[in-house]
């Protein structure tokens, strides 16, 4: 359950739009359950040009009232080349009900090949923190769980087939997943505030290893419009669901 709420809580969010210059996004996340429907976490997503490129930064916070069940103050921050967003260096650090974990990966990049080394700290049970190294390799594309998604800002969803797949290799602390995304067609959804928005349906497929599924499956309405903003995502939890919602 942890592994679907991080998923969908400190992933799918980070979906923005595609453009040149600095930008913030801002999001809600709401648990539903039947009738109940509750809003949980903030998130607040940034993207600011470098010399080279991109720094990406996510900041997501529980509620007050959910702090009390399990406290969330994380950051996420990609830099990245300005060729396609590919990420030079990722560093992902949470403080999660009163512990610490600090993961950090370096992209180093041989023509279609990339090498990546991670160092994961993780605060143990008797206070000491504890280091894992370890390489991962993939191919091109190549992404950390932020970039990836300004990846996919460059896709052109009206040319996709209904059976067509992009994919791409994601590197995630000391794991390589596997991300498909299908796009399935035009839809018209309604924000919070009631207004009516074309976007498009984009399902989201993780894996690991010999196909087995990371989560269930995710689903994300993105706006047809420019600048194609993420307007609702959401994801199945063995009970109830978390909905993203994008609130300007």
């Amino acid at each position: 359950m942890k592994r679907i709420i991080f998923t969908i809580f400190f992933s799918l969010i980070t979906l923005l739009a595609f453009s040149e210059g600095p930008e913030t996004l801002n999001y809600v996340v709401t648990y539903k359950w039947g009738l109940i429907q509750k809003d949980a976490g903030d998130v607040k997503i940034t993207r600011n040009p470098t010399n080279e490129g991109y720094e990406l930064r996510l900041l997501a916070k529980t509620k007050p009232w959910a702090d009390k069940i399990y406290k969330v103050r994380d950051t996420l921050i990609s830099v990245t080349k300005r060729e396609q967003y590919r990420p030079i260096q990722y560093t992902y650090i949470a403080h999660e009900k009163n512990k610490y974990r600090k993961d950090e990966i370096k992209f180093t990049y041989s023509g279609n090949h990339v090498t990546a080394t991670s160092e994961k700290y993780k605060e143990e049970k008797n206070g000491k923190i504890s280091q894992e190294s370890s390489i991962l390799e993939g191919d091109l594309p190549v992404y950390d769980m932020l970039s990836v998604y300004f990846f996919l800002r460059n896709i052109d969803y009206n040319v996709l087939k209904p059976d067509e797949n992009i994919h791409a290799t994601i590197f995630s602390g000391s794991k390589t997943e596997n991300l498909d995304v299908r796009c399935m067609g035009k839809e018209t959804i309604q924000l919070r505030d009631k207004s009516e928005h074309e976007a498009w349906h984009i399902v989201f497929k993780f894996t690991q290893g010999a196909g087995k599924k990371s989560s269930d499956d995710i689903n994300c309405w993105v706006s047809t419009d420019s600048p194609h903003i993420p307007l609702l995502i959401v994801g199945n939890l063995p009970i109830g669901q978390v909905r993203v919602h994008y609130t300007q």
